[in-house]
């Protein structure tokens, strides 16, 4: 069975970029532009991973991220922020997720790497899927 992600991003190029990176790699992938439509999606869904921005309107990640981790359902779905480069030199909350990715940072390298680490696949990158 392929593994589940959501992402989650107000930006239609990021979250069509990290979308079509996971596909390749076997996932089935949903996506919605902030935080509430990603609340809905998971009335109907059990993703095995979850990839949000923090800044969108509406829900940002930060919300999105406390409502997932305070219920019992969705507190153990591993989360992965997407953060602006600069957010690495400047302070910004602990959001709490399981790891961060930096947008403007080998994003590819980065995917592979929390992919290995969240959804335990074996060593070494995953393969792209045969299908395209």
């Amino acid at each position: 069975m392929k593994p589940i992600a959501i992402v989650v991003d107000d930006s239609m190029l990021i979250r069509h970029a990290v979308c079509r990176y996971l596909e390749e790699r076997g996932c089935h992938v949903e996506s919605a532009t902030n935080g509430e439509e990603a609340l809905e999606m998971l009335r109907d869904l059990r993703p095995d991973i979850i990839v949000t921005d923090l800044q969108m309107p509406k829900m940002d990640g930060y919300q999105l991220i406390r409502r997932l981790k305070a219920e019992p359902q969705t507190a153990t779905i591993p989360i992965v922020v997407l953060a602006a480069a600069t957010s690495k030199t400047e302070t910004f909350a602990d959001p709490g997720a399981d790891f961060v990715i930096f947008k403007d940072i080998d994003i590819e390298s980065q995917l592979t790497h929390m992919l290995e680490k969240a959804l335990h696949f074996p060593e070494g990158p995953l393969e792209k899927s045969s299908q395209g």
